[in-house]
């Protein structure tokens, strides 16, 4: 698996994931402690609208130009960002208006440059199952290191180095992917508005596809999006030891699918699910530390198998040409109903006890669960066949 173009293509992923796992917390500590709560607030909700606004038409882009230079241009408008903004809080406070206008060409580079991630792997890796386990593994490490590191960085040496390491991290991601080699999908000529009609008509044909999605938009706004900050303020001081306990089972659970291969991928990876009805489950019926921290191992676990089965369904299942549209429709549906669920948070807590609310968000987990395997397009999906090796050239397809 480790072929040159695949080994850059985990560097490249592997920093950037970095660098957007620094992003949250480096924006909540120093801007926080500028402009207040509601200051970071409304920087990371611009980022995520931003990104979702221009997500299927990276889609689009990545499928006529190739997802590498796309994410390389991504990388290089971050480099920007990040770094307009270390250089303005060289002058102590940086106006407000310059971060919200750095946080919107971010998110905007964010939503071009996601389609493209899974669309690469088949490109790069001749095992696309062990190619996304093993970059959950490194997902699951960057989300523990990299608040960590910001975090150290900003008491330490303040915010000018925080946001330079942050752009550092996309610039040695830029240079990675400008460092791959692959042969892409050369596109019949089209107007957008027919790449995106076509790219719509693949993800509506696929019945297991977009019924996942309509589920998933219940999990975005009732399980995942309201979790970190009601989970937050339930466990308080332990919450550190407890995602901790959460990246750890996600590293477990990307061992256990590069192993496991079940013939039907997205009926184990719906049953595996069901043991991230722990996370919320825990938290709800306010458990000591130590169950705390096994529930969370265990739905760790959990979502990094399905994750794995869900991804390396939709890349082997779906045309090369195409591919990074479809996952362009995929991915927006998914951030849409997180980034509901976020906003839902704030509302919540003043309405329902989070503990109540976790309480709910357990039960709708296993209720999502039991739909995915009620559905007989995912229930019956079988694993595709291997695509070609990942460092031979793709023939053109005709037209």
């Amino acid at each position: 698996m480790w072929t040159r173009n695949f080994t850059l293509y985990f560097g490249a992923r592997t920093i950037s994931l970095l660098g957007d796992a620094m992003m949250p917390v480096a924006s909540a500590l120093a801007i926080g402690k500028v402009y207040g709560i509601a200051g970071v607030g409304y920087v990371l909700a611009l980022w995520t609208a931003s990104a979702v606004l221009v997500m299927l038409f990276g889609g689009v882009v990545a499928d006529r130009i190739g997802a590498r230079r796309l994410m390389i241009g991504a990388d290089v408008a971050r480099v920007v960002t990040q770094g307009v903004v270390a250089v303005a809080f060289l002058d102590g406070v940086p106006p407000y208006a310059l971060l919200l206008a750095t946080a919107f060409v971010s998110g905007l580079a964010a939503g071009v440059f996601e389609p493209g991630v899974g669309g690469m792997v088949p490109l790069v890796a001749r095992d696309p199952q062990r190619a996304n386990a093993t970059l959950k593994i490194a997902e699951a490490v960057t989300q523990l290191a990299g608040p960590a590191l910001a975090g150290v960085l900003v008491v330490v040496a303040g915010p000018v180095v925080v946001y330079t390491v942050d752009a550092a991290t996309f610039l040695v991601s830029g240079v990675c992917l400008l460092l791959v080699r692959v042969a892409v999908p050369r596109p019949a000529p089209s107007d957008v508005l027919s790449d995106l009609r076509r790219g719509w008509q693949e993800f509506r044909a696929r019945s297991w596809m977009w019924s996942v999605i309509l589920v998933w938009v219940f999990w975005g706004v009732l399980v995942v999006g309201p979790y970190v900050p009601l989970s937050s303020q339930v466990i308080g001081a332990d919450y550190g030891w407890v995602m901790a306990a959460l990246g750890l089972g996600t590293v477990l659970g990307g061992l256990v699918a590069i192993r496991l291969r079940p013939r039907r991928p997205l009926a184990a990876g719906a049953v595996a699910l069901s043991g991230y009805v722990a996370v919320p489950l825990t938290v709800a019926l306010g458990l000591p530390l130590p169950l705390l921290m096994a529930g969370h191992l265990l739905g760790g676990c959990a979502w990094a198998f399905w994750s794995v089965m869900w991804s390396t369904s939709v890349q082997t299942q779906v045309a090369p040409d195409v591919l990074n549209r479809v996952n362009a429709y995929q991915v927006a549906g998914s951030v849409a109903g997180m980034a509901a669920g976020q906003a839902l948070a704030g509302p919540a807590a003043a309405l329902v006890e989070p503990r109540t609310f976790m309480l709910g968000s357990a039960l709708v987990a296993a209720g999502v669960v039991a739909a995915l395997l009620s559905i007989g397009p995912v229930r019956r999906l079988g694993r595709a066949s291997r695509r070609e090796p990942a460092d031979r050239p793709l023939p053109a397809p005709a037209g």
